[in-house]
């Protein structure tokens, strides 16, 4: 079958699969294994002396062995069948996409704190890691919102990046990356140095995407002209990264994201993410949905035209 196709077919059927299905939870989810590997291993190794580099070999292993693993898997299934190879990339892209979830939990956030805030930070606290606790009515939609952008390059754009560049098995390879760094990449006591590897990775496979992210917002939203404020607030957040998309979407709405959290009980002083405090209401809400909806599908589409035009070189990575 002609590489283009092989590309293609499973990118459009796993795409929609994730555009109409979200993550059922009933259905066996490749990542929930990954996040059990890595508890299992943190567990086992995270302790003594050498945590740095039992977390780096560790971390290394399994970024490795992961892409090894679904490329093998890739070539073994198209030499029995390519349509079964076709079938089975579609349900793994389909695993790695998660724009509908996203979207429908942010939506759930805005109708739980419609009714109450304690409802509103139960709702929350399952999307994001800092302290819900004391969240007023309007942090709790900023923090919704700010997820809401910062997961659209983690949880759709950077996935899709992966695999145009290696295919399947970079993307879950991906997927190994961004579960280790949401697991143990924190700058605690227990994960300062057996998870700093982990964190790394995660921020230099993210640098390019996270800002095509913004990029791509902005193109959708036809606020090109936010490319310096881009610029001035996505450097001067804490993440290397998730930054450059919040700062877009902060002012594609023209609010105010960041500012002090509490994060594992600890004062955490973000920096402030533009200059208009004013209220977040629902309608900002359904506008964020829309601009990520929309990015999607350019990404989508710029994959297609690179796919059929073959313009760009590092297609040739693509090992599917």
């Amino acid at each position: 079958m002609d590489k283009t196709l092989f590309l293609i077919i499973p990118l459009i059927i796993g795409w929609i699969a994730d555009r109409l299905l979200g993550d059922p939870a009933s259905i066996p989810h490749p990542v929930v294994a990954f996040g059990k590997i890595i508890a299992k291993g943190e567990k086992l190794l995270n302790k003594g002396k050498s945590k740095k580099y039992k977390g780096g070999i560790f971390s290394i292993f399994l970024i490795i062995g992961c892409f090894i693993l679904f490329y093998y898997i890739d070539k073994g299934l198209i030499y029995i069948n390519p349509y079964i190879a076709i079938a089975f990339n579609a349900i793994m892209i389909f695993f790695c996409l998660a724009g509908k979830t996203l979207a429908d939990e942010v939506r759930d956030v805005f109708i739980a704190t419609d009714k109450s805030t304690e409802d509103g930070r139960k709702q929350v606290a399952r999307i994001v890691g800092r302290d819900t606790s004391q969240l007023s009515p309007q942090q709790i939609r900023t923090a919704a919102l700010e997820t809401l952008s910062e997961n659209l390059s983690d949880g759709v754009i950077a996935p899709l990046f992966w695999y145009l560049l290696l295919g399947v098995p970079g993307m879950l390879a991906y997927k190994m990356i961004n579960t280790l760094d949401s697991m143990i990449g924190y700058k605690n006591e227990r994960y300062k140095d057996f998870g700093c590897w982990a964190a790394h990775i995660d921020d230099i496979v993210n640098y390019i995407p996270a800002r095509f992210t913004a990029l791509l917002m902005l193109l959708v939203s036809g606020r090109l002209s936010l490319l310096s404020f881009v610029s001035k607030y996505g450097s001067q957040h804490a993440s290397p990264n998730s930054g450059y998309p919040e700062s877009a979407l902060a002012g594609i709405l023209d609010c105010r994201f960041g500012g002090p959290n509490y994060y594992f009980g600890q004062l955490v002083d973000k920096p402030y993410i533009g200059i208009t405090d004013r209220a977040i209401i629902t309608e900002d809400m359904q506008l964020a949905v829309s601009i990520n909806q929309r990015t999607e599908i350019l990404m989508i589409l710029i994959i297609i035209v690179l796919s059929i035009t073959n313009i760009f070189p590092l297609l040739n990575l693509n090992l599917s």
